[in-house]
């Protein structure tokens, strides 16, 4: 006789539908560690429910980050994502593409490499790592000299724009060098060279150029700076070198602007990072940093490992790595090539001019950033005494679009910009939409009362804060009216 049992008496609660099950149920806690185990078809379920309140990475025009990629790289990342890249002696082919990565970086790039010579680099988790590894080698090259000649050595400092990315100021303060930024101003929103040249002393490590600011996608005049440094350096006997962060722009402007003079055909440029995970095309999560020459990555830097097998060199932050961002870095190099690379940068940079060419012709705003450069469009309202920039910004989220509002660093704070980004994946279809979706968000504030209350000094309008006070008669007033109405209609029903 064959015995059976009824749904009610097993205890195996995988018969049951995932959204009936009492691990969907009853919350889980969300601070420590459940008692028990769950299924894993509903731990699944439980996560994937939340993750859908996440937004659309594709309609996220506020990152430079890539958002797609070809599903045969797909494939590659998810099939090596269980290998430690840091294991070179275990995994000793992906080690090798990363070095084929960093020799056609260097070369892209212009370093000045005979035949057959390898060139110096490493990839890093991304930029901000590959930016850190840059400022210790100079920090540490500068430091050596001044041992040398017999001077102090205690107060380096770095001359950079007030426009870099949160990673410079990162980097200063984790090892100790002073940030010396030139300000900006109104119309002017990238490192005026020559104010940077002036500030530049004998405890300068370095200057930091930036090749696609995050703020307007301006390519920063690192020729100018180059060539004013090579005077100076002649006139005080120093070596100041420069650093070109090339974090957006790096793998835009070999393609789109090959002339331009910004890379090792400068003498003065001694490294260079650039991000593969934004115009590099790549998942987030890498970065590489290259060099001139060996003399220019001092050799106490790198550390020598052989407890996972034979001897690795490595200069890096952290240790562990997947090897998955590697791999598809090296898929892209060479599934698009220098011709594939430039037809994707040219189709962003039309993209950029479709939205850029929309939003002029609504008449409401006034573009902040250049037509060359990273391809991205900042902008500004022509008139925010109603409502202001973050407003567009944030009622544009209803239509799914995530795109942000910022104020310019110092000495430009008073000026308010709305930033979008164009990646590979973001279509011209997309871009038609966009500006359909701005035109109705501005005619939704326009309906509305104006939340900033503003009035006129000097031609421009200034933001009045209300005291204490007012705010509170204003809550009562508004309060007592609605008591009045509803005791008005109470009377009028009666």
């Amino acid at each position: 006789m064959v015995l059976s049992k009824t749904a009610s008496e097993t205890t195996d609660v995988s018969i049951y539908s995932t959204f009936a099950s009492r691990y969907v149920r009853n919350s889980l806690p969300r601070f420590e560690m459940p008692e028990n185990s769950i299924p894993k078809e509903a731990a699944y379920q439980i996560i994937n429910d939340e993750l859908m309140l996440d937004g659309n990475p594709r309609l996220n025009l506020a990152s430079f980050v890539t958002t797609w990629m070809e599903p045969e790289c797909d494939k590659l990342m998810m099939e090596s994502i269980n290998k430690n890249y840091v294991d070179m002696d275990e995994y000793p082919v992906t080690t090798e593409l990363q070095n084929r990565c960093v020799n056609m970086i260097a070369r892209l790039f212009n370093a000045p490499l005979d035949d057959g010579e390898a060139a110096v680099g490493v990839g890093t988790v991304g930029s901000s790592e590959a930016i850190m590894l840059a400022g210790l080698a100079f920090k540490r090259q500068w430091q050596n000299k001044r041992k040398a000649q017999g001077l102090p050595y205690d107060k380096p400092n770095i001359v950079t724009g007030a426009n870099v990315q949160v990673c410079w100021e990162k980097f200063a303060r984790y090892f100790e060098v002073e940030l010396k930024e030139v300000k900006l101003r109104e119309g002017y929103y990238v490192m005026d060279p020559e104010k940077a040249v002036e500030m530049v002393d004998e405890n300068t490590i370095c200057v930091a150029a930036i090749l696609g600011s995050t703020l307007t996608g301006e390519f920063e005049d690192v020729k100018l700076l180059n060539d004013l440094l090579v005077e100076k350096n002649k006139l005080t006997g120093w070596d100041t070198g420069i650093h070109v962060d090339a974090a957006s722009g790096g793998f835009i402007a070999p393609f789109l602007y090959p002339e331009l003079e910004w890379d090792f055909r400068l003498p003065l440029v001694k490294s260079i990072n650039v991000s593969g995970h934004k115009y590099g095309l790549v998942y987030a999560g890498i970065g590489w940093v290259v060099w001139r020459t060996n003399s220019d990555l001092p050799e106490e830097l790198i550390f020598h490992i052989n407890y996972l097998g034979a001897d690795q060199p490595t200069f890096t932050l952290n240790f562990s790595k997947g090897s998955s961002q590697v791999i598809a870095q090296y898929y892209q190099l060479i599934r698009l090539g220098f011709e594939g690379y430039r037809n994707v940068m040219d189709n962003c940079r039309e993209n950029m001019m479709v939205l850029r060419e929309g939003l002029e012709k609504t008449g409401r705003f006034n573009i902040v950033s250049k037509e060359n450069g990273v391809p991205l469009v900042a902008f500004s309202l022509k008139d925010s005494s109603r409502h202001d920039e973050f407003e567009v910004a944030e009622t544009l989220r209803r239509f799914g679009w995530i795109v942000p509002a910022y104020t310019m660093p110092a000495d430009a704070e008073h000026v308010t910009v709305i930033r979008v980004v164009i990646r590979e994946d973001f279509s011209r279809t997309l871009a038609e939409r966009l500006v359909a979706d701005f035109e109705k968000v501005l005619r939704e504030l326009d309906t509305l009362p104006a939340k900033v209350h503003a009035k006129m000094a000097n031609g421009k309008a200034k933001c009045v804060k209300k005291t204490e006070e007012e705010t509170t008669r204003e809550v009562t007033a508004y309060w007592k009216k609605v008591v009045e109405t509803k005791k008005t209609n109470k009377n009028k029903i009666c």
